[in-house]
């Protein structure tokens, strides 16, 4: 029996479809990760780091200027991978460019900075990480994970999409997230003056070195537990509000 023209355009889709799975580079071969660095020239007090849908690592480091290290992959039909890093003012501008039938790409980028440098950090879909800084932080992520540790700047302020928010050894005064699509699960290794946390979709956990707090809690949809000494006086203020999430405030904060 002959093939239908059906079967021939279903045998030809399948075939396709096999191609872009078993993708390649454009020479044929499977694309390896891609390392480079470079250093840039920078001496002022604050900083902004713009990695788009790439992953994100921010280091605080005992050098001068920044370094910056990134490592593309990906793999594709008839297309590209790129890659781009420019420092112009106090902005550092960090791309990830995939062009192609297909694509399988990603890219990360590991920034080391001086650890008194205050830090902003701009990310589409690609996951913050950051560690080891002693000046202000903030952070910014429309689908992307927030991963801190051991931040000892005065003011801590993290924004969140789609993603989670976790931190340890967390010694801010001042902490505010606010989240959309996420678990918040934060330590502080310090009494703040100020926790801010508003999330619409989640959970929230606070771990609180032990003191007394003004605490004030709103969850529209789930439980509520708070284990630390309240004192509606008390000049170290906790809020917390969500709409669907359980929310829980203890002692212990992480450290």
């Amino acid at each position: 029996m002959k093939p239908t023209t059906r079967t021939l355009l279903a045998f030809g889709g399948a075939a396709l479809l096999g191609l872009a799975a078993t993708a390649c580079t454009t020479d044929g071969a499977s694309a390896d990760a891609t390392v480079e660095s470079k250093s840039f020239d920078f001496a002022g007090g604050s900083l902004t780091v713009n990695s788009g849908s790439a992953d994100l690592a921010l280091v605080a480091a005992d050098i001068k200027g920044v370094q910056v290290e990134r490592r593309v992959s990906g793999r594709k039909v008839g297309g590209e991978v790129g890659s781009g890093w420019q420092l112009e003012g106090g902005t550092l501008t960090l791309s990830l460019d995939c062009t192609g039938i297909s694509v399988d790409c990603s890219a990360k980028y590991t920034v080391k900075v001086p650890r008194a440098v205050a830090v902003t950090a701009e990310s589409g879909k690609g996951r913050i990480e950051a560690t080891g800084f002693t000046a202000d932080f903030s952070a910014r992520t429309a689908g992307g994970d927030v991963r801190l540790s051991d931040l000892h700047g005065a003011k801590l302020a993290l924004e969140g999409g789609d993603g989670s928010i976790e931190g340890d050894g967390i010694s801010a005064r001042s902490v505010s997230v606010t989240s959309r699509n996420g678990n918040v699960d934060l330590g502080l290794a310090a009494v703040p003056d100020l926790v801010d946390v508003r999330s619409r979709d989640g959970d929230v956990e606070l771990g609180l070195p032990e003191s007394k707090y003004a605490v004030r809690t709103a969850a529209k949809k789930g439980d509520v537990t708070v284990n630390v000494a309240k004192d509606d006086a008390s000049g170290h203020s906790v809020a917390v509000r969500t709409r669907n999430g359980s929310i829980a405030i203890g002692k212990g904060g992480k450290s």
